[in-house]
């Protein structure tokens, strides 16, 4: 049987949006599906990144951000081309079909930043080939990428460590 691809998106302000889409991406590898994490927005090293690389070594990681956070009310040039060629590659993965499982983190910040176009990403989802399952990432889904998905799950923050003067921890927050 040829499974679907699916469009499945995590929003929300609570924490466990890339938490769930690596789970989801350790039950991909355990059904031998090929796999690829798309990291928006992110350069820095990260535990998720590191265990792949050591115990995970099938699934394709691409991080294409700074070390730095994006200011999003003035991104550099250099945020906006590390965002948009990873989408281009992106484009073309989906629409060959390469990968089972792609997933898209902090996608949703991206587009929200204007670091990619939302129109972009939409006639990517449409292109990709029909078995491809595409698993999008980050606060702030927009209403049309909702109407478009066939699963939203929203992350709701009831109460976060942080708050209470927790520094991100490494493990927990990355």
């Amino acid at each position: 049987m040829q499974a679907k691809g699916l469009v499945l998106v995590y929003t929300g302000d609570g924490k466990g949006k890339t938490t769930a889409a690596m789970g989801l991406a350790l039950r991909a590898v355990g059904h031998d599906q090929r796999v690829l994490i798309v990291q928006f927005m992110k350069g820095q090293p990260t535990g998720e990144v590191s265990a792949l690389q050591r115990f995970l070594p099938q699934v394709d990681v691409i991080q294409c951000g700074r070390e730095v956070f994006v200011d999003m009310d003035n991104p550099e040039d250099i945020d906006i081309q590390l965002a948009q060629s990873a989408l281009d590659r992106v484009c073309q993965v989906t629409s060959q079909g390469e990968y089972d499982l792609v997933i898209l983190d902090e996608l949703n910040v991206a587009i929200d930043y204007g670091l990619v176009r939302e129109s972009d990403v939409l006639t990517m989802i449409k292109n990709r080939q029909p078995t491809v399952t595409l698993v999008i990432t980050g606060r702030g889904a927009s209403q049309k990428l909702q109407d478009i998905a066939d699963m939203v799950s929203e992350v709701s923050e009831i109460k976060h460590h942080w708050r209470q003067g927790i520094q991100a921890q490494p493990g927990i927050e990355y």
